[in-house]
């Protein structure tokens, strides 16, 4: 088989500690140090964009038109799936989130979703690097949120 989900334990925490500090980073509209978590040539697509390709055009087109408008992100790390390909270069990462929305009014609901990471590297024990996300709300949850939180960087 070419891919598995029964990942060796190092790769498993490595991706959990990554997702651990990505999602950090998305609670306090910290941009610039979540760049260093993606390879510049991502390919991602989300709910406020296509297929784009490029580190900025994705923090440009979906994390600045979503992070500051949510509050209390948070990665549900205890639903992290993990699978990785048999020369450990390679890895997926599919996970819950929970977050809070603001409406027009100013009151809150819930926000929750899921997304999918892919992850690479050059050599097994390197730093996973996130080369393609896909993030989605859970089906029937509003997709617009209006909150306006200034970002850290």
């Amino acid at each position: 088989m070419a891919f598995t989900w029964n990942t060796p334990e190092e790769d498993r925490a490595a991706i959990e500690r990554w997702f651990a500090t990505w999602s950090g980073q998305v609670a306090e509209v910290d941009f610039a140090p979540a760049l260093e978590l993606f390879e510049e040539n991502i390919a991602s697509f989300g709910t406020h964009m296509d297929v784009v390709e490029g580190l900025q055009a994705l923090a440009d087109n979906q994390w600045r038109n979503v992070w500051p408008t949510i509050e209390d992100f948070r990665w549900n790390l205890e639903t992290l799936k993990v699978g990785v390909s048999p020369d450990r270069l390679f890895a997926i990462g599919i996970i819950t989130f929970s977050s809070t929305g603001i409406a027009e009014d100013g009151s809150r609901f819930d926000r929750p979703g899921r997304g999918t990471v892919a992850f690479a590297r050059t050599a097994v024990g390197d730093v996973w690097s996130g080369v393609h996300t896909h993030i989605s709300l859970t089906p029937g949850t509003p997709q617009k949120s209006h909150g306006a939180r200034p970002p850290k960087s």
